[in-house]
């Protein structure tokens, strides 16, 4: 793991190393701070500059914070720079996404395994065929925080664009439809891809690229097969993402233990 912290305060975020401990959720809306951090045993907001709000705390013991990064890739990735130079190394996201497949309900969450980089963020970083994949043990410790929890949850392929409207097959104003939109969506879900939302393929390409781990779990808001819309979910995405970054201290502290790099089947969280 890359470690090339700065000891400048960051320009975008305002936060300097010693700020900040253990994984940070990013939720895009800063108002999101508002519900994620009540379920922390304490919290103390330290930052709030533009779209990106800071508080970092504790969740059942373990260090945990949380960033605002706004809508879509661009700054999202302007958080993630700057956050792993003042010395995150674990980011998890936290937003909301539609669902494209039959079975899935609006309220349940989407745990992202890998994403279709249609945002053009992560393109100005690596070449095109290069995979957005989560990490395998941010993912692993959702699924569990999912399961212990017993919300209703998917795994599987997310698809991040760069727009709400055009670049995900709706309607612009007054009508206008983009070029392919009428069959974006039932591609994609051919492809198997599970949601669509606006910034968990950069996090994983950027996070790849830099050795770092990170994942993203996603509330369904909207059934783009039915049309049903509504904001549910948002507390249940942030309390399974929050689960997680405890059971993740767990695993890196058996890892110690064992004297293994990875986190693997062979390892009890017990």
């Amino acid at each position: 793991m890359v470690d090339d912290s700065d000891d400048e305060m960051q320009y975008h975020i305002e936060l300097s190393p010693g700020d900040i401990s253990g994984p940070v959720l990013l939720p895009g809306n800063p108002e999101r701070l508002d519900k994620i951090t009540p379920l922390w045993d304490d919290s103390e907001e330290i930052a709030h500059h533009r779209e990106y709000r800071t508080a970092t705390g504790h969740y059942d013991g373990a260090d945990i914070s949380v960033t605002s990064t706004g809508i879509g890739s661009p700054s999202a990735a302007i958080a993630i720079e700057e956050l792993a130079r003042v010395g995150a190394d674990t980011f998890i996201r936290v937003g909301s996404c539609g669902a494209i497949q039959p079975g899935m309900e609006v309220g349940d969450l989407v745990i992202t395994s890998g994403a279709v980089r249609q945002e053009g963020t992560s393109d100005e970083y690596v070449r095109e065929d290069y995979p957005a994949v989560a990490d395998h043990e941010v993912v692993s410790a959702l699924v569990a925080a999912a399961e212990r929890l017993g919300h209703d949850y998917h795994v599987g392929l997310t698809m991040s664009a760069d727009s709400f409207y055009a670049g995900q097959g709706r309607d612009g104003f007054a009508g206008f439809e983009a070029a392919g939109s009428d069959d974006l969506v039932q591609e994609l879900r051919e492809a198997n891809v599970l949601n669509i939302e606006m910034e968990a393929a950069a996090l994983m390409t950027i996070a790849n690229i830099y050795g770092l781990r990170a994942g993203a779990v996603c509330s369904v808001f909207a059934n783009r097969i039915t049309g049903e819309f509504m904001t549910e979910g948002e507390s249940v995405a942030a309390e399974t993402a929050s689960l997680a970054v405890k059971l993740l201290a767990k695993m890196d502290q058996k890892k110690a233990e064992a004297g293994v790099d990875q986190w693997h089947a062979g390892l009890s969280l017990e």
